[in-house]
């Protein structure tokens, strides 16, 4: 066990802070929709009623797209465009979508290589993009989810204010889902281009998403 998480500690610890803040969205989050509903003189709701309801997965669900498209457009953009100087970027003239032998696949590939990276012909071309396939289709899921989610939400109260509730075509047109999916997209990709830039010019000793603290300005995808 030690040695599991010794060789495991980042997807572990990531893993147990996410744990961790999802209870306490669940446990804060059903505290606030129960001072909501005091407020308004309405019944108060269970925790187990609240993390099973539309308004709390809306919620998530909203980050979750937020995150994966993050991720997607980052592993996409990085095979053809350059930050010089930063440790988030490849080197200038590994541009691209490199060869095989820089992929290490078909006659390239080493024994201890995946089997679908030395099989070449479709397998391998499938999982050559497998990393982005899979990160588009999870921003996908939970892109639809936050849509259907927030269509719950925004239909009960449109129904307490006695207006006609909208279809899921009528909804995904609304100002409230935009407001909410663009909230989420623009802090990302500000977090992403502040990422590439600052790393440039700022160190953090020890990290690989830093270049070493001595290492000049202009190098480019060097780990500290």
């Amino acid at each position: 066990m030690r040695g599991f998480l010794k060789d495991n500690g980042l997807s572990v610890g990531f893993g147990l802070l996410f744990l961790a803040t999802l209870v306490g969205q669940a446990i804060s989050g059903h505290d606030s929709v129960n001072h909501d509903q005091l407020l308004h003189q309405g019944d108060p709701l269970s925790l187990g009623h609240y993390v099973t309801s539309a308004l709390f997965w809306a919620d998530v669900m909203e980050n979750w797209q937020s995150e994966y498209l993050q991720f997607t457009l980052y592993i996409f953009a990085t095979i053809h465009l350059i930050q010089r100087g930063s440790n988030e970027s490849k080197e200038p003239e590994r541009a691209g979508r490199e060869s095989d032998e820089q992929q290490l696949v078909g006659d390239y590939a080493k024994p201890e290589s995946p089997r679908w990276a030395r099989l070449g012909g479709v397998r391998t071309a499938i999982y050559s993009n497998s990393l982005v396939a899979v990160m588009a289709s999870i921003w996908i899921a939970s892109w639809l989810a936050q849509s259907i989610t927030g269509r719950v939400n925004y239909n009960a109260d449109q129904l307490d204010h006695q207006a006609a509730p909208l279809s899921w075509p009528a909804y995904v047109t609304t100002s409230d889902f935009w407001n909410r999916t663009l909230q989420n997209w623009q802090s990302e990709f500000l977090a992403v281009g502040s990422m590439v830039i600052l790393s440039v010019y700022l160190r953090q000793r020890g990290s690989p998403e830093s270049k070493p603290v001595g290492a000049p300005h202009q190098a480019t995808a060097t780990e500290g």
